[in-house]
This record gives structure tokens, sequence and C-alpha cells, in this order.
């Protein structure tokens, strides 16, 4: 496709001076246009233009560097073939512009309090004479000798805009390099023997939630690399992505619901595939938020008769506990409101539209929203039930036993990690390992309001609720009972079928990997629980694991359905 210069010109921000046309390499966006065209090493072309200036400079990197050219597009399409740009700086330029990143990472933030650091970014950030530090950070030892014989001045435009990439790259290197990393590790510091896991580089699927954070952190705080592997964390769009993804064997593990290693094992909703929930994620950290149109009119859930709420899943905590909350205050949930999935990145802008008045949903969705003024929180889950389960870490049967000891290996990092995001002193540190656009892509201040529990409520109140979310990863199989006993008092995807009162205790011992995690715990030096069950005490009620169906019968005569 060819357009004129000057349309390339207004939309790329480039300058062209030899030629009014222009090659447009059928590119969708202006980041994947850059990333392929002079970022790609593998990319042949090594050009974005047709124009003379911008045609390749060749291979003979001895004459180029007695000759070095003026073009910053020919230096970095050269540092690309080459291989000294890192593999972040491509990452960088294909999902932040400039602008965003000296937003994201202006100063204090990026500097995390330290003087010298801040100092370093501060002279990195300037693009006149500290560029060739810039380039040195971003692209690596090497390439200080190639850019310093680059000329003082130069023509703007195209440059302009590199030489500002480079900076930011420069910037994100730095403050990512020290910032990210745990200053010690929680349980255990000796060395892990990895020689005998079956596969190192590894993809996990998230949903973009702070219950993930385990999982999440383990990438950029390098719990995954203490135990020897390489692990990719991939961002899903939605819980039903996860399920399908994970029954078509597309990532290696998974940040699941702690219900869906259950429905899904159990086949409820979809055909039977067996799934193993190894930790638990987190345990609270979910809300009920409500519109802001309807602050002043909603004190309990009589209130609410008429609503139309979110709920991420069907097979959710967040769907069990809203019924649960729902039905003591005499509201049936089947008939007196709708509860439908909404993805949780979806929740807010369907709260403002109207579509949905309240939702139940994970954080940081519910503090996000009254940070954007369009909600409140009306309730935190764990006044409903202290210490309640929400996400887990789990994998499909068929990849652990082919790959045995690398889900050990995968389920240690998650235990380690949860150990350290579940001291308080570090809660500050891990939101801003993770509220960035790979990961929550959410602003830190909100991450940091939901792991240390220091929230504006939307209602004009500060709370202060240090556990509003917390981090075990103990499997209890109580939490699993009490999930099968919900599902079968709602039968959601036909559970009073598929479960009978004989089938609790071989349903959890199968699904939740309970002794696994004793056994892995241990082995790192910790101290879990020696039980497998306790009583479960929630707002309502008491759970008796030993007597699940005597539980539901009871629940059923109390409320009326």
């Amino acid at each position: 496709m060819i357009i004129p210069a000057s349309n390339f010109t207004q939309k790329y921000n480039f300058e062209c001076k030899t030629s009014d046309q222009i090659s447009d390499i059928n590119t969708s966006s202006n980041k994947t246009f850059l990333k392929n065209n002079f970022l790609n090493p593998s990319n042949d072309h090594g050009y974005f233009c047709a124009c003379i200036e911008c045609r390749p400079i060749g291979n003979d990197h001895e004459n180029f560097m007695a000759d070095m050219p003026d073009d910053p597009a020919e230096i970095i399409s050269d540092f690309s073939r080459m291989g000294l740009i890192k593999n972040e700086a491509y990452e960088i330029a294909d999902a932040i512009s400039t602008a965003e990143m000296r937003d994201l990472l202006f100063y204090k933030n990026a500097s995390n309090g330290d003087p010298y650091k801040e100092q370093l970014l501060r002279e990195l950030a300037k693009e006149a004479g500290g560029l060739d530090q810039a380039f040195q950070a971003a692209f690596g030892p090497q390439a200080g000798k190639f850019f310093a014989k680059t000329k003082a001045s130069s023509p703007m435009g195209r440059r302009q805009f590199l030489s500002s990439l480079a900076a930011g790259a420069a910037l994100i290197t730095v403050a990512c390099s020290n910032q990210n990393k745990p200053t010690k590790q929680p349980i255990d510091d000796t060395p892990i023997n990895v020689n005998n896991l079956e596969k190192q580089t590894l993809r996990v699927g998230f949903i973009p939630i702070t219950c993930a954070s385990p999982i999440i952190m383990a990438e950029p705080m390098g719990f995954y690399n203490k135990f020897g592997m390489d692990v990719k964390v991939v961002k899903m769009p939605s819980w039903g992505a996860v399920r399908d993804s994970a029954i078509a064997g597309e990532l290696d593990a998974y940040h699941m619901l702690a219900p869906m290693p259950i429905s899904m094992t159990l086949g409820l909703g979809t055909a039977p595939f067996s799934v193993k929930l190894a930790s638990i994620e987190n345990i609270n950290g979910q809300a009920i938020t409500v519109a802001n149109r309807h602050k002043g009119k909603v004190n309990g859930p009589a209130d609410m008769k008429g609503f139309v709420f979110g709920v991420p899943f069907p097979y959710s905590m967040h769907n069990l506990l809203l019924r649960y909350y729902l039905a003591k205050g005499g509201v049936d949930p089947d008939k007196d409101v709708q509860i439908r999935p909404v993805p949780p990145p979806d929740s807010i802008a369907q709260l403002v539209a109207g579509d949905i008045d309240a939702y139940l949903m994970p954080d940081p969705f519910n503090q996000r929203a009254v940070y954007e003024d369009a909600g409140f929180i009306h309730l935190l889950t764990k006044e409903l039930w202290p210490g309640h389960p929400c996400c887990a870490f789990a994998a499909g049967e068929p990849w652990i036993k082919e790959h045995p000891e690398t889900f050990r290996a995968l389920n240690k990092s998650i235990i380690d990690a949860a150990a350290y995001v579940s001291t308080p002193s570090n809660r500050k540190e891990v939101a801003k390992a993770i509220s960035g656009r790979g990961f929550l892509n959410q602003p830190t201040e909100v991450v940091e309001a939901v792991l240390t529990g220091k929230f504006d409520d939307g209602l004009g109140k500060k709370q202060n609720v240090p556990d509003r979310i917390d981090f075990k990863p103990y499997p209890w199989q109580s939490f699993s009972h009490w999930i099968q006993s919900q599902l079968i008092r709602w039968d959601l995807g036909g559970a009073v079928a598929a479960i009978q009162a004989g089938d609790f205790n071989p349903n959890s011992a199968s699904i939740f990997l309970t002794d696994e995690a004793q056994a892995l715990e241990r082995e790192m030096g910790g101290n879990p629980p020696t039980a497998r069950f306790r009583k479960e005490i929630l707002a309502y009620d008491e759970f008796d694991p030993s007597n699940p169906m005597k539980y539901i019968k009871d629940q059923i005569k109390r409320d009326g359905f």
C-alpha cells in the first residue's frame, strides 16, 4: 500500500525529506508498525520508509562503525540486527507511548524513595547530554560505543521520537531492575535443585485482579526464577476464556476461581475435565459495590430487589456469596434479582452505563469504582465469611501427569510468593510491582488501597481494614465442601444430579491437593496446618464439613428457598 509522505508524517510524526511516497507495510496501528519495521530483529528490511535516506545500511558492521550514519532509525535497526537491543525494549515500544512512560515512571514513583536512583532517573530523562547513558541502560553495555559516534546535532522528527523512546526504555529498565525484586525471600533461600524439571519455560494464565497477586508478582519479583523456571504470565480476558484454554491445553497452568476446578472436574456447565487445585491464591478480597445512583437508598438486601447484579463467573465464590447474602435478607437470587456474568474489566463500564446496578467482584474493581466516582462499597465479603477462599492456582490433570516436578516447583513459587505478599510491610512494594500495564493496568494507589486495607469507601469514610485481602495458600478441604454444598443448594449447572451425599469427601480429596500442599510447605520450612478440615464460621451460620447435606436443609428452612 502506497500513501503520501505527508499523510505518513501526520500519522507517525516522522519526517521524510527526499520522497513524497513511502511504503506502509499494511500495519493495523502505529505500535505494530513501529515494532515490526524498525524494532524487530527478524525483519529482513530493517527500514520503514522507501526513500533513499531510510534504506537499509547493509550488514557490514565494521564499515558501519567507521562511518556511523546520522539517521537514528538506521542506528536502531542495526542495533536490532546485531542483537544489542534487549527484548524488554521491544515490549516497551509495543505497549507504552512516550507520554505514558513519563507519567507512569515519574521520578518519585519510579525511584521508590531511593535518592540515588531518583537522581539517576532524572539524568536519564534528559534527552540532551544524557542520551548515551539512556541507550546503555536500555540496550546493553556495548551500545554506548556505537551511539557515541553519532553527531551532537541532528535533525528532529524521527530522531526526536527515537531519542524519547530510548530515554523512556532506559527509565523503565532502571526503575524495574531493583524495584520489582524483593530484598529477601520469605521462607527459604536455600538453592533449589532444578535439574529434574521436565519443563522450564512456561506460560501461566491470569485474570488482572488483586486475587492473583502471588501468581503475577512471581514473574517480575523473581519467585519463578528462584525455582528454576522462566515463566511468562499471560493476561486472560475472562473466566470463560480461562476454562476453555485449560481444556484445550493452551497454557501450562492457571489462575482460577476456587469453585472452577470443582465445576470443571464434575462437568457442571461443560464437559468434564479434571483440574487440580494446588493452592488458594487469596482469602477475602471481594466486595459488593453499588452504583452511585442508588446512594442513600441501599441499606441491605431488601433494598436490592429488582437489581441486576454482575458476578465474574457462575462458578465463583462471588456468585455463591452474593446468593448467601441475598437469601438471608429475604431476596430470592433466582426470582427477585438478576445475576449475570460480567468480566471484571468490564464491570465499571457496565455500572456507569446502567447495564447493572451493582456487582460482587474481585478487587481492584470495587476500589476502582470508588476512584472513578462510579460506585460505593456496600459490603466487604470478609463480613460474610472471614477468611473465605476466592481464587486458586490450578492446572489440568493431564499436564500435571506429564510435568509432576515442574508442577511442584510452580506450586512452591506460589506458596513462596503468597507468604511474601501476606506480610503487611511488603504490600506497597507488591502493589507497585503488579499495577503496571502488563499486569493489572491500574493506578498504583488503587491497588495499594486494596492490599493495605486503607481505603475510601465511596460514602465519605476512610476505612482501615488490614485483612481486606490476605494470601493464605493452604487449601482447606472444608472450603471445597462448602462450595459443593452451595452448588447443590442452587443447583448450578446440574449440581444436584452431579453431587450426592457421599461424594463430598472423595471430590474434595481428589480436587484439592491438600496433602501435597502440606508436604511442599514443610519442605520450604513452613508450618502448615495438620488438619484437612475445620468448622467454617460465617456471618449467619456455622458450616460443619462432616454434615454438608444438613447444612443445606437448614439454610433452605431458615431462608425459605
